[in-house]
């Protein structure tokens, strides 16, 4: 496995779907963060905990960092994701605010 040095609450946010870690997962973001799935925004504590629920978390999701690009508050990655609901590969737009995320965004690949 690569090494990918990573923004603190970028890699947080992972270790937290890695582990099963709901509250984690909630904690990584801002209180007004939110996560951008193919454009389905979930916004908010109650949002963001949505989403983990429903398609990370909550379907025993694993996540691993292909390779990784940060630039100012920025981080791209390329990451593999195994899980109930999806299993391949996605790109990864993570926007850092202070100590938090401020936004994780899966773009649609087509």
């Amino acid at each position: 496995m690569a090494d990918h040095t990573l923004p603190a609450p970028v890699q947080a946010m992972i270790d937290a779907i890695n582990a099963a870690d709901t509250e984690a997962f909630v904690d990584a973001f801002t209180a007004d963060g939110f996560v951008s799935d193919w454009g389905t925004v979930k916004a908010g504590p109650a949002g963001v905990r949505d989403w983990a629920g429903s398609d990370a978390i909550g379907a025993g999701a694993q996540m691993t960092v292909l390779s990784a690009e940060t630039e100012g508050d920025t981080t791209r990655l390329r990451f593999g994701w195994a899980s109930r609901v999806f299993n391949g590969e996605s790109d990864g737009i993570f926007v850092v605010e202070g100590d938090k995320l401020a936004s994780f965004t899966i773009p649609p690949s087509y």
